[in-house]
């Protein structure tokens, strides 16, 4: 199944080579060569590996990878800009909300049914874009049958032609003037489906996914809802009658064929904070559940079916990515088949000051700029100078030295702090032109900066 790639890269899936996917990357993610490298590889060994035979291509299974690194250093974004750039299914769980059999959380396999329902979207929108034009032509003709009166038998003297061709003079003028938008105004009647779902409670521990297969089948009647006449405006009648239109063009059987081979061939998962699932030497109480969670955790990444409401889903050619801090546990930690499973380890170097200056400037979407967005919808133009940008940096890096090392998240407590007083008085500002420069970011920081207590709560 190919992978498919936004334009943006301005090349083909099978083209797309590694240095190009890390430098893809380089555009959202600042620094760490080295994990970038490991998930070009990774997505680009899954090229290779569509080019094989079947039989060979059974045979290869992707290599996880397990990030190490503190929090706010990119790991979460290196893995969801990977899998927008190859337009794959994908989704992020914490290890920590798995629970084994007795313990109160989700079920493990609740992962691969929540990527099963993200491909079944992801498609169901390519196919909306398919049919859009035919489905807008469709309930165009339905409600000129709503606006025409029906169409009455031609007279024994008339000429049936003559009278076909008056009618669908007729019809055209209706269009002409329902496209211009000139009936907007005319109320038309229409037969709506109500959304009445039975209320019903599950059980704490049973599985929702299985009442959720089983329920339809068994009481169909139940949720298909009762059609009632409702009087509504043109516009709105246009618009319901196109999505009808819509989901009957598209055949969802085919959706959830397609949407469960993305997931087999194409699915990233990204289990974060696993290190909070490491058993440590010594441990006692509650850390009981953790390797039992791993033990849940490991038949999903080794390779095994589950059963979703779409389709039975294979996982031995899901890409798993893993991350964690790793500050109290380490890998090693970890059970060793699981251990096993993650075969390519990175380690995320922490952020410091010149990491924070280019993250404020450089990516597509930096904080820089995203303020400087906000601020000009209230017509005010931020303008931020480059030892500023530094200063924000510095206080950046001071804080998380003396507090916990919370990475570049700290930029945008930082930020928020800085700009407080520009983002409330903003709309009443006579001054629509406002320098942000070293001297304004020391007024605004450098007292909760040097009084450590208050810089622990405000930033």
């Amino acid at each position: 199944m190919p992978i498919y790639l936004p334009e943006s890269t301005q090349t083909s899936a099978q083209s797309l080579t590694p240095r190009q996917i890390v430098a893809e990357l380089d555009k959202y993610v600042i620094g760490q060569a080295a994990a970038k490298r490991a998930v070009a590889i990774a997505l680009r060994n899954r090229m290779r590996r569509q080019k094989l035979a079947p039989e060979l291509a059974e045979e290869v299974a992707p290599k996880n990878i397990l990030m190490i690194g503190p929090t706010g250093v990119g790991k979460t974004e290196i893995a969801r800009r990977l899998a927008r750039l190859a337009q794959s299914p994908f989704v992020k769980v914490e290890a920590s909300k798995f629970t084994e059999v007795g313990y109160v959380g989700r079920d493990v396999e609740s992962m691969v049914r929540d990527l099963a329902e993200l491909a079944v979207e992801m498609v169901r929108g390519e196919r909306l874009e398919e049919v859009r034009a035919k489905a807008a032509q469709n309930a165009e003709e339905r409600l000129l049958d709503l606006l025409l009166p029906p169409t009455r038998p031609a007279a024994p003297d008339e000429d049936p032609a003559a009278a076909r061709s008056s009618q669908q003079d007729t019809r055209e003028r209706f269009r002409e003037q329902l496209r211009a938008g000139r009936l907007d105004g005319r109320v038309v009647e229409l037969d709506v489906r109500e959304r009445n779902f039975p209320s019903f409670e599950i059980i704490a521990g049973s599985s929702v996914e299985e009442v959720d297969i089983n329920l339809k089948d068994m009481l169909p009647g139940l949720f298909q809802g009762k059609t009632k006449k409702r009087r509504v405006k043109v516009a709105e009648a246009l618009e319901h009658l196109t999505r009808e239109e819509e989901q009957k063009l598209i055949d969802m059987d085919s959706v959830a064929k397609t949407a469960v081979e993305r997931v087999e061939q194409a699915g990233i998962i990204f289990v974060d904070e696993i290190d909070k699932i490491a058993g440590r030497e010594g441990s006692h109480g509650p850390d009981v559940s953790r390797e039992g969670v791993q033990r849940d955790i490991l038949p999903i990444v080794e390779g095994t079916t589950v059963n979703t409401k779409h389709g039975m889903v294979r996982t031995d050619h899901i890409l798993f990515i893993a991350a964690g801090a790793f500050h109290v546990s380490k890998p090693s930690d970890l059970i060793p088949e699981l251990q096993g499973r993650f075969p390519i380890r990175v380690e995320l170097e922490a952020l410091g000051r010149d990491e924070f200056v280019r993250i404020l400037t450089e990516p597509k979407s930096a904080l820089v700029k995203q303020y400087t967005a906000l601020m000009d919808t209230e017509g005010i133009t931020l303008t931020f100078t480059d030892d500023a940008v530094r200063r924000v940096a510095d206080f950046a890096t001071i804080v998380n030295e003396r507090t916990e090392n919370i990475g570049a998240r700290r930029l945008h407590t930082v930020m928020e702090k800085l700009l407080d007083e520009i983002s409330f008085e903003g709309p009443d500002l006579p001054e629509k032109r406002v320098n942000i420069d070293a001297a304004y970011v020391d007024r605004m920081l450098a007292d909760i900066v040097k009084n450590e207590d208050l810089s622990r709560y405000i930033l």
